[in-house]
């Protein structure tokens, strides 16, 4: 049975699934993607997307859309939350475009699910369905069905998890357990830009980094709102996935900080709450007919600003392998797999490594941080990130 001659089964609606559903869709081959929720749409807020993410819209065919979303800030800027002074910056412009080829943006979550919702409507080999969350599945030799909570049962040649952090399909491809709990509490926020303390309207993506906290802001939306991300390592015991909260107990991880960090936090309104949770890399994604992709995969914290990203990457690779072995399922999962593992399992446990490291140190090895990221130029950030933004999810 080749993957063409029936349907691809993708469950979860988010950017992955629907960046699978076009990747799918861009080499002929048909789906059906199920969402649990009511409707598709994206919650959160702000998204950072480094040029390897603009490298998976051209060839998921929505560079162009994409890119109308984005706002193209000119620096990374890296501030000392206690004293309020630069560390170093990295510098986004032409030298960066040139050297990787894409640049580098920030977008709303809902503009750019937005961006790959149409995409899908408007293509005849890509049905959509809502309130349809899958439980689990089973599979013979030639195809797999979907279960559904409603109990429908949906038969496709391949089913691919894209549910996310808390997937059901990965409960039945890898059966490892609950996610991991970071400790790490995120609250965030979108204020409107004339609401943002005018001194600090940088054209930037800021990084606000203290002793276990941090502050992170950045303009969204053509320029109307700034998106607020600030997190405190309070040792939160049990994940949360937006829970409003109030102003107080936002600032109550900020006290140390100085005035100039806690003044940004003021203007935040209609917090939500996030306690992030992520997993160790884990090679099981694959069971018969049935593949997983983005957190579904390898959940990440988001101190690397690459978990859609490499979700994006995701869609690429997995299209791509099912394009170049159209008669051999089995081949195109595992050369996926191969590609795309010790990718993304570099980016989980870098990620960790950079909140303990750069985020949230304190004292001496705060001191450290800046004196050693303080020393580098533009260029050798450039050198050290090569590895990461010179990919397309296709052999790097």
């Amino acid at each position: 049975m080749t993957v063409s001659k029936r349907p691809v089964l993708i469950a979860g609606g988010g950017i992955g699934g629907l960046a699978a559903a076009l990747g799918l869709a861009q080499k002929g081959i048909a789906s059906i993607l199920m969402e649990k929720a009511s409707a598709l749409g994206e919650i959160g807020a702000g998204i950072q997307l480094g040029p390897n993410a603009f490298h998976a819209f051209d060839y998921l065919g929505v560079g162009e859309a994409a890119r109308g979303m984005a706002v193209y800030i000119d620096k990374l800027r890296l501030m000392d939350a206690l004293n309020a002074e630069e560390i170093t910056h990295i510098d986004l412009g032409e030298a960066f475009r040139t050297r990787f080829g894409n640049p580098y943006g920030v977008v709303h979550r809902g503009d750019l699910h937005g961006v790959f919702l149409k995409a899908c409507q408007d293509h005849p080999l890509i049905e959509l369905r809502v309130s349809s969350e899958v439980m689990g599945y089973d599979q013979d030799g030639s195809s797999v069905t979907a279960h559904l909570a409603s109990g429908e049962r949906i038969t496709g040649s391949l089913l691919i998890g894209a549910d996310g952090l808390w997937s059901n399909i990965r409960k039945q491809v890898a059966a490892d357990g609950l996610p991991r709990v970071s400790g790490h509490s995120t609250y965030r926020s979108v204020i409107p830009t004339e609401e943002m303390p005018e001194d600090l309207r940088w054209n930037a993506a800021t990084l606000w980094a203290g002793p276990k906290c941090h502050i992170v802001h950045y303009p969204l939306s053509g320029w109307k709102v700034f998106n607020l991300v600030v997190t405190y390592h309070n040792h939160a015991p049990a994940p949360v996935a937006g829970q409003a909260v109030s102003h107080d107990e936002v600032m109550r991880g900020f006290a140390h900080v100085h005035r100039r960090a806690q003044n940004i936090i003021r203007h935040g309104r209609n917090w939500k709450l996030w306690v992030l949770c992520d997993r160790d890399p884990m090679e099981r994604w694959i069971d018969g007919r049935v593949v997983l992709l983005g957190d579904a995969a390898h959940p990440t914290l988001q101190y690397f600003a690459q978990g859609a990203c490499m979700a994006l990457e995701d869609a690429v690779c997995l299209s791509h392998m099912l394009d170049a072995y159209p008669d051999d399922h089995a081949a195109a999962l595992k050369h996926y797999l191969s590609q795309r593992f010790a990718r993304t399992a570099r980016i989980q446990l870098q990620s960790r490594a950079i909140g303990e490291h750069i985020y949230h140190p304190a004292g001496e090895h705060a001191r450290i941080r800046n004196a050693i990221m303080g020393a580098k130029t533009s260029e050798d950030y450039y050198g050290h990130l090569q590895w990461l933004y010179g990919g397309t999810g296709l052999g790097g």
